[in-house]
């Protein structure tokens, strides 16, 4: 299996290409399956779930996990009450907003149920750091992509997600059989060694390099969706 990050490593250019489709559909045909983690919404992911030939998608950061096969999600992170748990993230994001009043909740927002997002652009590293030490004052957890910044569960992360997913779903794949891919920060815990043995992130990862504890074990020459084109024709050259 390959368990790939989505923005910024499957997209070229914010886009999905044809030669990013052609490599799904030929690692299908190898055998090779490809599984979606990304922090982008529950309600982006259920669509994309459905219409890739993959054989599901993890959304918002290891919160939900949507099978190919059926449009009912399963949840990883436990919300007894979705109502309360968004009034509770409103509320969060309120705090952080009087403290920094340039966020900007992100339009996707709308459609997420485990966490609350607003845009990174044009807050810097410092600034992250405050935003994300805040949250963890508060009891949330925080992350942050190259699309946008997440308060989120304590604990809900996408190797989490992986891990639950991989024995519900896939329990004859062990995590040595599992690909893990990214870009930036909020995919770091699949990068950690000690939870998935063959990590790899696309080029654009080096933006982030310095600022992360777990690095990936490869890194491709090129970048974004081109980058897992070329990861995805290493792995088929060596079936």
């Amino acid at each position: 299996m390959i368990a790939t990050d989505m923005d910024g490593t499957l997209t070229q250019k914010n886009k999905f290409t044809s030669l990013l489709f052609q490599a799904f559909e030929n690692l299908k045909a190898a055998g090779v399956k490809v599984l979606i983690v990304t922090g982008r919404s529950a309600g982006w992911v259920n669509g994309l779930a459905h219409y890739l030939p993959i054989v599901g998608a993890i959304a918002e950061n290891g919160g939900l996990f949507y099978p190919s096969d059926s449009e009912s999600p399963l949840f990883l992170t436990p919300i007894p009450n979705i109502t309360t748990h968004r009034q509770q993230l409103a509320v969060v994001f309120d705090q952080l907003k009087q403290q920094f009043p340039k966020i900007q909740e992100s339009v996707d927002n709308n459609f997420r149920i485990t966490d609350w997002t607003f845009d990174v652009a044009g807050l810097s590293v410092d600034e992250i750091k405050m935003l994300a030490s805040q949250s963890l004052e508060m009891g949330w957890g925080f992350t942050y992509s190259n699309v946008q910044c997440h308060i989120k569960p304590l604990g809900q992360d996408k190797a989490v997600g992986l891990h639950h997913v991989l024995q519900e779903y896939f329990p004859d794949l062990t995590p040595k059989q599992v690909v893990t891919v990214g870009d930036s920060p909020n995919d770091e815990s699949l990068f950690n060694t000690r939870d998935f043995g063959f990590s790899v992130g696309v080029a654009n990862i080096s933006h982030y390099l310095d600022s992360l504890q777990h690095k990936p074990t490869f890194i491709t020459h090129a970048a974004e969706g081109e980058g897992f084109c070329e990861l995805a024709r290493m792995i088929l050259q060596q079936i």
